[in-house]
């Protein structure tokens, strides 16, 4: 039997994609804080706390642990397709909390890179990579 892509399991991997993103950008972006970023010069300012790391790291453990939700069965093709989803939330993240202004070569880069990654994770393949249980629905 052939599975496939339905709607419904492209919407559930895409949406594990974005929470994984969040997870690992947010996480990295939260240690980042708190180890990289120097206190502000403003009187009575301080840097990150050292629970921004600890927070960061927690939603790192969590990027670890939604890849495993997803539907596919292939965890190279997995973290391959992952791979264009986190450029396009990394500059969505850089963009939204430090004023990074993605130039043209950004935005075309990761256009080419997110078609590939759809490319990859919808190619008709058996089984369309998912993980299809014996009465043919979709295992998670």
């Amino acid at each position: 039997q052939g599975g496939g892509w339905s709607p419904g399991a492209v919407a559930l991997s895409c949406v594990l994609f974005l929470v994984a993103g969040l997870c690992e950008v947010g996480g990295g972006w939260l240690v980042w804080q708190a180890l990289r970023e120097p206190p502000s010069p403003a009187p009575c300012a301080q840097g990150k706390p050292w629970w921004w790391a600890v927070g960061g790291s927690a939603a790192l453990v969590l990027y670890g642990v939604v890849p495993c939700l997803q539907p596919m069965s292939d965890f190279g093709r997995i973290y391959a397709v992952y791979g264009g989803f986190f450029m396009v939330l990394a500059y969505l993240w850089a963009w939204g909390l430090d004023g990074f202004r993605p130039d043209r070569g950004d935005v075309v880069g990761t256009a080419v890179a997110l078609t590939g990654v759809l490319v990859i994770m919808l190619w008709p393949r058996e089984g369309g990579g998912l993980e299809v249980s014996g009465d043919g629905g979709v295992r998670r």
